[in-house]
């Protein structure tokens, strides 16, 4: 690297306060010092803070978080998710960053630790050289990633980066969040003067000393510095002038820096610690699995902010105001006051406000919940969806479903919600059913059918089909659980039902708070299930196949249940069906969100469609992007706002944009329901036709159509509002 006869290896370094007196080298220490003891004081106030909120009552097991944490922030997929040109510069930041830290940490590691206490200095020669090297390209990198942030928010302005809060009008207090814009810039901006200072330092640095050999022969292991020096002097900076530059320099870089340290727990910049804290608690079933009222509480949800987790303090501080949530919420899309950023934010502050001080205030200070105002208004809780659109976008694991759902709970003990959805909680109560029929009637759809259908309590079946409220009652639905139970039958499946033993599953009744009548349903069905004999539940709602699945263990129900696409795959795979007359439509398929995000089935819908001969074409949001029908987390059981389009409204003029479609695919009662009407709504009736997949296997497999009444018992069966169940 160089030559022994020229240097002697340990001048090859560079001697960090040359030319500065004692005095000056005490007073950067002093303020070094109290800039870590701020430091240091802010991390003792947050940790305070998270301390005042709840136990998670769940093992955490840190080693293995602690390493899937560390893979995430390495690899930075969570980032480069749906914005890769963001995920880039920002991992550009993020590593030139980590460099220069990992850098000044080893200058001082070196010159204070080491080389005092123990006379060994490894900071010169080649460990110098590359030092140098490195160093001076992960500057750069931050800089190029600082620079394009910078472009992205005063230029190309993504509407996800704009502030402006939907539950809030113009001229409200805090309508834009201006001081968070601010906040912004600031950091951009300190940032970017940390990184271009160093390298005017650098420059001056070696302009200053020029005429020493064993500082200038090797000022090309710092490239862009040295170009800068040579800029410098092409200007005509003299050596004398480098060095009062430099000695300016070096403390208006010093003392920022020194700032920065300070102030990370105060400001935006303390998300690189509590974003992997965020990541390393994450829990992947967050919204498929909402945590249980414990049974010795005497409080519902969370009333006060001091009723939060202290893992969901963690998440309103990890939230970097990115917008990916808010961009993604079906709610918001359609213009309801709801964005799960500003709910996480509204919270951040509030709990900034209440928890940092020395004392707490009086718990009546402390309330979340705004029903004319104040936090988080009632109406911006109800207008979500659960569909855990933000759950999933989020880089940072921030769990914003389950806090909208405990705050729910609070509303739904206080009877705060919609008249319609207060009585079809009572309806569901009384009758174990959405619809408010007799439960007798729930397999009533059965009748005609020309085979009989066994009942699983009283003889054992191989599979248990969990039918679900709306295939079992909503005529529409009924036709294709007809389909369904006539596939299983030509197949040879022994199967039967729970008749009139089936309730509800529960799962919108737990996403809209009202948690004692879920564990009500979950105990219910439990119970009728123990009573009857079968290897494995089988079920076409995936409402129902999400809360069985992740939900009914805790509450002791263990089954083997499957969503009847990866069923019917299974089968078709085995040539336990045969596919008689391929179709050869122009398909889109919609991901049920329940079987989609919430379970990642994704991919047997798809295979199955591919199989019966479907040419599918994706929709531009598809997979764990797909955007909601708007049914989730009760709001089928919501008046929506007139006037304003739906999110299945949007969802089929999506569709619409597809060149000569002929079907929307879908795979859930609730979807097929919604899209339906959003068909004759959005006025795309008669150019394409919305399906079940059912139906469509059923036309592929050349199943004959089932005729006759869905239920003579008083349930008149509505005429079929799509395409016909088969095509004969």
């Amino acid at each position: 690297m160089f030559s022994a006869d020229t240097f002697d290896p340990v001048q090859v370094t560079r001697i960090l306060f040359e030319g500065f007196s004692s005095h000056a080298i005490v007073l950067f220490y002093l303020l070094g010092f109290g800039a870590i003891g701020v430091f240091f004081y802010g991390v003792f106030v947050q940790v305070r803070k998270y301390r005042r909120g709840q136990p998670i009552g769940v093992p955490l097991a840190l080693g293995e978080r602690f390493l899937q944490m560390c893979r995430t922030v390495a690899s930075h997929r969570t980032i480069m998710r749906r914005d890769p040109a963001a995920g880039r510069a920002h991992r550009m930041i993020f590593y030139g960053f980590a460099l220069l830290f990992i850098g000044t940490a080893t200058i001082t590691v070196d010159y204070d630790i080491t080389s005092k206490l123990f006379g060994l200095s490894f900071w010169h020669g080649d460990f110098y050289l590359w030092f140098s090297l490195v160093l001076d390209f992960a500057g750069v990198a931050m800089i190029a990633g600082l620079l394009y942030m910078m472009v992205r928010r005063g230029w190309i302005k993504p509407p996800k980066l704009d502030y402006k809060r939907p539950d809030r009008k113009p001229g409200d207090p805090d309508y834009d969040r201006s001081g968070y814009r601010r906040e912004d810039w600031a950091f951009l901006w300190t940032l970017i003067i940390i990184g271009i200072t160093g390298y005017l330092l650098e420059a001056a640095r070696l302009v200053w000393l020029q005429e020493r050999p064993e500082v200038w022969d090797l000022r090309w292991w710092s490239p862009f510095g040295a170009a800068l020096a040579e800029v410098l002097r092409a200007g005509g900076l003299s050596a004398e002038g480098a060095g009062m530059l430099r000695s300016g320099l070096w403390w208006f870089h010093g003392i920022i820096a020194l700032t920065l340290i300070a102030l990370i727990p105060f400001t935006k910049v303390k998300h690189i610690f509590t974003s992997s804290g965020s990541l390393m608690f994450r829990d992947p079933l967050a919204a498929q699995r909402l945590p249980r009222q414990p049974a010795d509480s005497e409080k519902v949800g969370y009333t006060a902010i001091t009723d939060f987790t202290w893992k969901h303090l963690l998440n309103l501080d990890a939230c970097t105001k990115c917008g990916r949530c808010h961009e993604a919420c079906p709610a918001n899309a359609s213009g309801a006051p709801l964005s799960p950023r500003d709910v996480i934010l509204s919270l951040r502050e509030f709990a900034n406000e209440a928890l940092q001080k020395n004392a707490l205030p009086d718990e009546v200070k402390l309330s979340v919940h705004g029903k004319d105002g104040g936090q988080v208004f009632m109406e911006t809780l109800w207008s979500c969806r659960t569909c855990m659109a933000c759950v999933e976008i989020c880089p940072v694991a921030v769990e914003h479903v389950p806090i909208i759902v405990q705050m729910r709970r609070k509303l739904v003990e206080d009877g705060d919600m919609e008249p319609q959805l207060q009585k079809t909680l009572q309806t569901i109560h009384k009758t174990g059913n959405s619809f408010g029929e007799s439960k007798r009637k729930r397999a009533a759809w059965t009748k005609a059918l020309p085979f009989p259908v066994k009942d699983a309590r009283k003889e054992p079946v191989d599979v248990l089909w969990f039918v679900g409220d709306y295939a079992s009652f909503d005529p529409r639905n009924q036709k294709v659980s007809q389909a369904f139970a006539t596939l299983l039958h030509d197949a040879g499946v022994d199967f039967g039902l729970l008749y009139e033993g089936e309730s509800n599953a529960g799962n919108d009744v737990r996403r809209v708070g009202e948690e004692g009548l879920y564990e009500l349903l979950a105990e219910t069905n439990i119970a009728t299930l123990g009573t009857a004999s079968f290897k494995t539940i089988v079920t076409t709602d995936p409402h129902s196949y999400n809360t069985i699945r992740n939900e009914y263990p805790e509450f002791g129900g263990q089954y083997e249940i499957e969503h009847y696409t990866s069923y019917v795959l299974r089968m078709l795979r085995e040539g336990k069906l045969t596919i008689r007359k391929p179709l050869g439509s122009r398909v889109t398929l919609h991901d049920p969100c329940h079987l989609g995000r919430f379970n990642k089935g994704y991919d047997a819908p798809r295979d199955i469609l591919k199989a019966i001969g479907c040419d599918l074409v994706e929709m531009p949001r598809h997979g764990d992007n797909s955007f909601c029908c708007g049914a989730g987390g009760g709001r089928i059981w919501m008046p929506d706002p007139v006037g304003v389009e739906k999110p299945s409204q949007m969802r089929i003029k999506e569709a619409a944009g597809i060149d000569g479609l002929e079907v929307f695919v879908v795979c859930c009662p609730k979807d097929l329901t919604m899209f339906e009407d959003a068909l004759k709504t959005a006025g795309y009736e008669g150019k394409f036709v919305v399906r079940e997949l059912i139906e469509m296997i059923s036309e592929a497999l050349d199943e004959q159509m089932v005729d006759g009444d869905a239920d003579d018992s008083g349930t008149p069966a509505a005429e079929d509002a799509g395409a016909p169940l088969v095509v004969a």
